[in-house]
């Protein structure tokens, strides 16, 4: 048997393993992996997984040709709707999961899905660019994990896209503690659409992720048959990783709100501060800008215009206006105060 190399063959195949033949998972190429099918009756101790990119049209074909899926996971890969969800066709686990791209940078665009069929002795996942949490589990079967069933290697892929959360998570916390000391500091920059964005990107995330824990407690009611019961105790404990993971997400985009309302306060009450400078510039202006006036006129019987301290008259009105005008203003401040 081949190995795959990462990308995708002429069939759209990712990758392959075979299980239960030896201590590890062994590689298998897409021609191999349609003569097991064909045979897997005979091989009642071993199972596979295959992951395919949907981005290569073959995929689709070479599936519908050997795999013969149930006909919810063919109509999950055409659906708009991308929300988590695991429902059971028949003897068959269909799921859509939602993850993030391998090279994620906190933008609504970096999160995608991935479609997959759980048998007995068959798992098939499918997606459409590089995902990161099927990318962990890839990288842990080659290095030789056990993997003692497909239930059990589910599992490991909601553990995994539990980490790369919990990794996400923290993250944005960083990001949120250096906003939160930038704003300590008096630093505000462009810190609150930094804050907008990262909080679009949390809430975009609870939405898709959302429903995973309810969609895992409804399939444990009623598992089909071949799940074991240690498996569904695997599955239990999977779902409620991830459940916390949920809370920490929102807890942080709580978290987020409040601080872009104290900046938002902040940058309201700056705003007041300068509106109010302004006014007490106008209000003192105001004598000497109507005097100003009155003289600028070019009409006849203008005062002092003839006085050779004329200028100095007027000087000394507009400061005594001005003076008058400034402890107007501050007895006012004082007031208020």
């Amino acid at each position: 048997m081949q190995a795959v190399e990462y990308g995708s063959d002429q069939c759209g195949m990712v990758c392959g393993y075979l299980f239960g033949r030896g201590p590890q998972a062994l590689p298998i190429a897409a021609d191999d992996a349609a003569q097991w099918l064909r045979q897997r009756a005979a091989h009642e101790e071993e199972f596979l997984w295959l992951h395919f990119n949907l981005a290569n049209t073959a995929s689709e074909k070479w599936l519908r040709e050997h795999a013969r899926l149930a006909d919810e996971f063919h109509d999950c890969l055409h659906e708009g709707s991308r929300s988590t969800r695991i429902e059971q066709a028949d003897d068959t686990l269909v799921a859509v999961v939602n993850d993030v791209l391998r090279d994620f940078s906190f933008e609504p665009s970096d999160i995608s899905s991935l479609y997959l069929s759980v048998e007995r002795q068959l798992v098939i996942s499918a997606r459409r660019s590089p995902l990161q949490s099927v990318e962990r589990l890839r990288q842990a079967v080659r290095r030789g994990e056990p993997i003692a069933s497909t239930v059990v290697l589910l599992t490991h892929l909601l553990r995994d896209q539990a980490d790369v959360l919990t990794r996400i998570v923290r993250d944005a916390t960083t990001k949120v503690d250096q906003t939160e000391d930038s704003l300590l500091a008096g630093q505000l920059k462009n810190k609150r659409y930094d804050l907008g964005a990262l909080r679009r990107v949390l809430v975009r995330l609870q939405r898709l992720l959302a429903p995973e824990p309810s969609a895992m407690f409804r399939l444990l009611q009623r598992p089909p048959g071949w799940v074991s019961p240690q498996d569904r105790q695997e599955l239990r404990e999977a779902s409620e990783e991830f459940a916390v993971t949920l809370n920490d997400i929102a807890s942080l985009q709580e978290r987020i709100k409040l601080l872009q309302e104290e900046i938002a306060a902040l940058v309201n009450e700056a705003n007041n501060r300068s509106l109010y400078v302004l006014t007490i510039v106008t209000v003192l202006a105001l004598p000497i800008n109507i005097i100003a006036g009155l003289l600028g006129m070019n009409v006849g019987g203008i005062p002092l215009a003839q006085d050779g301290g004329g200028f100095w008259i007027i000087a000394g009105i507009v400061a005594a206006f001005t003076a008058v005008a400034g402890w107007i203003v501050v007895r006012k401040q004082r007031e208020l105060a």
